[in-house]
């Protein structure tokens, strides 16, 4: 067994997106451009309505995928073709944004706390012109496995023989959420043809004896295994790997594509009203 260490820790700090929602963002910033194929990590968290409520108004996706994992809270998703989504606490929505979505995500309340996590994953060429698509589950849908003082919920991949809801084998993203008792430990054989972040965000944690602080995400180095220690308090984290791409990334805000031509034609077709061009499907519980 070889043990991954800790090869960077990345700092969140305070970004406004939206209409002025306050998030802590990682990966998209300038100490971590992007983690192949991973280009955004947003974690956003408030009991103060003035920093939520003014949502997420209108506004385009292409050439990615968007995955939210709300951990409290309400959000509805609309988009400009008609689908509707309803995304309540412990509920996750996988947006396929690909040839191009332009969407809403305003919170459906008015106090109380709204607590989550978005992801970007970058689509390889060839999928980047496809139809856009969802899938969207409740807390209910998603598959738990509870043993040795730890309780991982399943979101993408597979964990101890369970697969998670969303099926993308496109990205093949492996996506956990991950809470440990007092002492507990965490073990997963996870090879380093995946790059791999664990970003802590409840209690203390110690991976591969290396101390994980809230609000900074680990990106792991060679090896074979994952191996996480929960301090006295216990912990939660989120353990996220994916396959890279090799591609050319080159963005301009909410599109992401290969070359400057294509964000240019992107921008145009935004423009141009022709951005939408597929009504995108959608499946979930």
């Amino acid at each position: 067994m070889n043990t991954r260490r800790i090869r960077q820790l990345v700092p969140a700090f305070e970004v406004t997106e939206g209409a002025g929602v306050t998030v802590h963002r990682s990966i998209g910033t300038p100490a971590l451009r992007n983690l192949d194929p991973f280009l955004l990590l947003d974690h956003f968290g408030s009991d103060d309505p003035d920093e939520y409520i003014a949502g997420f108004p209108d506004h385009p996706h292409r050439g990615f995928i968007t995955f939210t994992y709300m951990l409290d809270g309400h959000m509805e998703h609309r988009d400009s073709m008609g689908n509707r989504g309803d995304l309540r606490a412990g509920g996750v929505q996988w947006m396929k944004a690909a040839s191009g979505v332009i969407h809403s995500e305003m919170p459906q309340q008015t106090d109380g706390l709204m607590r989550g996590f978005q992801l970007w994953i970058n689509l390889q060429a060839s999928e980047k012109m496809s139809d856009p698509a969802y899938q969207e589950f409740s807390a209910a849908a998603i598959p738990e496995v509870v043993r040795n003082g730890a309780r991982v919920r399943v979101l993408a991949g597979e964990f101890g023989g369970t697969r998670g809801v969303i099926d993308d084998p496109a990205t093949d993203v492996l996506y956990l959420d991950v809470a440990l008792a007092a002492g507990a430990d965490f073990s997963l054989p996870l090879d380093d043809a995946r790059n791999t972040f664990v970003y802590d965000f409840e209690g203390s944690a110690r991976l591969a004896g290396e101390a994980l602080t809230q609000h900074t995400l680990a990106v792991l180095g060679s090896g074979d295994t994952v191996e996480i220690a929960a301090g006295e308090a216990g912990t939660r984290f989120i353990l996220v790997a994916g396959r890279p791409l090799g591609e050319p990334v080159v963005q301009y805000g909410p599109f992401v594509m290969n070359s400057r031509e294509e964000i240019e034609q992107a921008v145009a077709d935004y423009r141009d009203g022709r951005l939408v061009r597929t009504r995108a499907a959608m499946t979930g519980h």
